[in-house]
């Protein structure tokens, strides 16, 4: 492996270099720039297209597009041009007989709104869904039906290369190691799955994935990150947005977006309330086995979740122009949810012959509450040279959760009961400094470095009471301490038409993971550097190729580490793993990127290697749920004896935790495509197919003392696509749907079933385009479910299916004042997908 990375380090070394060395006779070439600027506002218009047409020979055509400033740069061979300058629904600009014979700089190319154009129904002037840029994709939500009246999780599943499981996990590419960011921020929240189903997807602006991040990034994520950005106001004077929701299941909310804007300040506020209703379930067939793999019972287990949830989610900010280069940002986020949730299990149990014997019920009545509390501050100056800029960021938040469940159990056929209380509390303390400085030595040469410290500090206060006694297997206070202290380097330069940036991060990692009540004291302390390295090479102004490595690491957290946090069913319990290492995953990406004027494609292949990877793994825990039949036991000599009756049923406890194995190898290949083949319509496609190689074994001592020795050397391949597509059809409706196929995938112990899903949506603009009507309904055919088999040989023969969320249709009102439904950015905004850094 060692030699592997030096010959992948060189080659691309090699590379950069020799593109130096290989010199062809040259042909002179000319550069063409200027910056194009919508004319009534002085607003930078971002990917308009330039084209050279030279008039001697119309065959020799020379082109680009605009930058997020506006400007372009276009290289030509001296001649007469005819010139042109496009923007869609803006009125085109030509320049006829340009004679170029040196560098010219054509200036301030302003352009003017077609009003014939904004006026006819099937060219509303809007972004494509999906921007595909070479680094990353930025997907525009405002633009989304399918999100009006959901959460950020509905955002995430529409997006691209991003895949939400039935209960909220999150992966990229087929991967769960991935970070969230929120405006370049790593999230606060103690238990993200939860907190990403709070916020509203009204008070989301865009996503951006990052397949894989640079050094200037947090190392944190093997898959990579996304990055959520929240909206925030850029016109000036009074603005904003309401929105009402109202939907079944249950989904009610209310939501504003205000801002207040002015040459000198910026003040911006998101208020929203919901209140929810996921009906959910689950069926699961546990067949268990003798040592022959002969059944010896049978158990039917059916879920039934009620799930209600209150919340309200806001946040109060303002940017302060201290001058034309100056902005001093600061803003406070709260967050306040309250959720019942009903869980009935019903388990119908029968013996090896399918001979009915009980049936069990457990009810689980949970009661939740969760309050988060941030502060974020940000200062970012630009100095004179293009691209030189300072910005300091500081987050501090304080985040409570609390659960309390009251579980009863009953029994047919006896007079058996039970009662199960669990406290589940968590309070965490989270702060973040972090410093970014950019320096650009010319137009081709730039250097960036910086510094970030994250501090968390998590308790968790969990207890079972079995019967008013407290149950000491399943009590404890959990506390995580984790300081990791951050600092990078990088060198962006480029030759010709190749660019190239590399970079060096170091982390060091100091955990503490203390379980109080056990008096189990652990320290972790670990320290890692995380080289980067990116080619660009720009074969014209429409296609690019790319190759990247960097190196990523996946910290264990939360649930993963927890081992008391959960006790819904007493007999099929999820514990975490306090003994889990960090993986270490190098990853390697090569990409191209391609531009036609109706189709945009994007393609990936891409390997990665992980080290101490997670697996979780299902075993026998050694302990018995004993359920009492129509007889009472009598204990003589230390002996059960059963007396004028039939014996107890004893039923084994089986435990799933995650576990550190060997190595796992991943190669994929995905591709993205954009194409609208009118203008009324526009497709979105991605594909992604990918191959898991796992090596490890994993060995544990039974309860009869025998030691269990479980190979896990598995080879699996999977993939998964999403197709949305978009129509607008005349009198201002349009028309969405989105469908997404995952494909079976294998694991070690059993494999889990392809799911395809479809949602639909359709919207209407009234009130002379100040508000939309919008009716979407998520999962139209009930389908979207986690389906696993499993099984473990000797033990357990297990079919499972889960729903977190059951269908669901949605009506949305928005009224939108002093502000277009397809306004465009008027004034740059602050470089937070790049958490402060600077692009090249």
């Amino acid at each position: 492996m060692i030699k592997f990375k030096f010959a992948i380090v060189s080659f691309l070394f090699l590379v950069s270099f020799s593109s130096q060395s290989q010199q062809k006779p040259e042909i002179k070439k000319i550069k063409v720039t200027g910056s194009i600027f919508e004319k009534s506002n002085n607003a930078p218009l971002e990917y308009a297209t330039v084209t050279l047409i030279n008039t001697a020979n119309p065959k020799q055509v020379f082109g680009g597009l605009t930058n997020n400033k506006g400007q372009f740069d276009v290289e030509a061979t001296p001649g007469t041009y005819t010139i042109k300058f496009e923007f869609i629904s803006f009125k085109p600009f030509e320049i006829s007989q340009k004679a170029i014979k040196d560098n010219t700089n054509l200036g301030v190319i302003a352009l003017d709104e077609d009003a014939t154009q904004l006026q006819e129904i099937v060219v509303r002037s809007e972004k494509t869904t999906v921007d595909i840029k070479l680094d990353k994709k930025v997907y525009n939500v405002g633009k989304d039906l399918m999100v009006k009246g959901g959460t950020v999780s509905d955002v995430l599943d529409n997006i691209p290369s991003v895949s939400v499981d039935v209960e909220g996990n999150i992966s990229l590419r087929g991967n769960e190691n991935v970070k969230i960011l929120i405006d370049g921020r790593p999230s606060n929240a103690i238990n993200i799955t939860d907190a990403l189903r709070m916020i509203p997807a009204d008070a989301i602006d865009k996503v951006e994935v990052v397949t894989n991040p640079s050094a200037r990034y947090d190392a944190e994520g093997g898959a990579g990150l996304l990055n959520i950005i929240l909206k925030k106001g850029k016109t000036n004077g009074i603005n904003g947005t309401f929105i009402a929701t109202t939907g079944y299941p249950d989904n009610h909310g209310l939501s504003a977006s205000l801002n207040l804007k002015s040459n000198k300040y910026n003040l911006f506020t998101n208020q929203a309330y919901n209140y929810r209703s996921n009906p959910g379930n689950a069926q699961v067939t546990n067949n268990y086995l003798n040592d022959d793999n002969s059944i010896s019972k049978i158990i039917f287990e059916d879920r039934d979740n009620k799930r209600i949830n209150k919340g309200y989610n806001g946040n109060f900010g303002a940017d302060w122009y201290l001058d034309k280069s100056t902005t001093w940002t600061n803003a406070i986020n709260y967050r306040k949810s309250q959720g019942d949730n009903e869980d009935n299990v019903t388990s119908t149990n029968f013996d090896s012959n399918r001979v009915y014997e009980f049936t069990g019920i457990r009810i689980n009545n949970e009661n939740s509450e969760s309050e988060n509390i941030e502060f974020t501050t940000n200062f970012a100056k630009k100095f004179k040279r293009d691209g030189h800029k300072l910005t300091i960021d500081g987050s501090f938040s304080r985040n409570k959760d609390n659960n309390l469940a009251s579980i009863t159990g009953t029994s047919n056929n006896t007079s058996f009961a039970s009662l199960d209380n669990t406290k589940n509390n968590q309070d965490q303390k989270y702060r973040l400094l972090q410093v970014d400085y950019v320096l650009p030595f010319n137009k081709v040469n730039q250097l960036e470095g910086g510094y970030r410290g994250s501090f968390i500090d998590l308790t968790t206060d969990y207890q079972v009471i079995n019967n008013g006694i407290i149950n000491p297997n399943f009590t404890n206070i959990l506390e995580y301490k984790e300081k990791v202290n951050a600092a990078y380097v990088q060198f962006g330069t480029k030759i010709n038409k190749l660019s190239m940036l590399y970079g060096l991060r170091f982390e060091d990692s100091n955990i503490d993971i203390n379980q109080l009540s056990s008096n189990i004291y652990v320290n972790k302390r670990y320290n890692n550097f995380f080289p980067s390295a990116f080619f660009t090479y720009e074969i014209d102004s429409k296609t690019n190729l790319s190759l990247s490595y960097s190196k990523r690491i996946n910290r264990p957290r939360g649930r993963q580490i927890n081992p008391f946090n959960s006790y819904s069913s007493n007999i099929n319990i999820f514990q975490g793993n306090p003994d889990l290492n960090p993986s270490l995953t190098d990853a390697i990406d090569f990409g191209f990127l391609k531009r036609w004027e109706k189709l945009t494609l994007s393609t990936s292949l891409y390997y990665n290697t992980t080290n101490n990877s997670f697996q979780m793994i299902r075993y026998e825990s050694g302990e018995f749920v004993i359920t009492p039949l129509d007889a009472p036991d009598v204990i003589v000599n230390g002996q059960v004896i059963q007396v004028n009756g039939r014996p107890d049923i004893i039923t084994p406890v089986l435990i799933s935790t995650p576990v550190n194995l060997a190595t796992e190898y991943r190669t994929g290949f995905e591709f993205t495509l954009n194409y609208s083949p009118y203008k009324w319509w526009k497709l979105n496609g991605n594909f992604n197919f990918f191959a898991i190689e796992t090596k490890g074994i994993y060995t544990y001592t039974n309860f009869q003392n025998n030691q269990i020795v479980q190979d896990f050397a598995n080879k699996t391949n999977s993939w998964f696509s999403r197709l949305t597509s978009k129509i607008t059809f005349p009198n201002k409706i349009d028309w969405q749907t989105n469908a997404t196929y995952n494909a079976p995938q294998t694991n070690a112990q059993g494999k889990s079933l392809g799911v395809f899903a479809m949602n639909l949506a359709f919207s209407k603009d009234v009130l002379k385009d100040k508000a939309t009507l919008a009716l979407n309904v998520n999962d139209v055919f009930n389908s979207r479910k986690r389906i696993m088999e499993t099984n473990i040989p000797g033990s357990l023969d297990s079919y499972a299916e889960m729903q977190w969320r059951e269908r669901q249709v949605t009506l949305s009102f928005t009224y939108r004042f002093n502000k277009q439904k397809s306004e465009r950015e008027k004034t740059p905004r602050r470089d937070m997908d790049n958490e402060g850094g600077g692009d090249f």
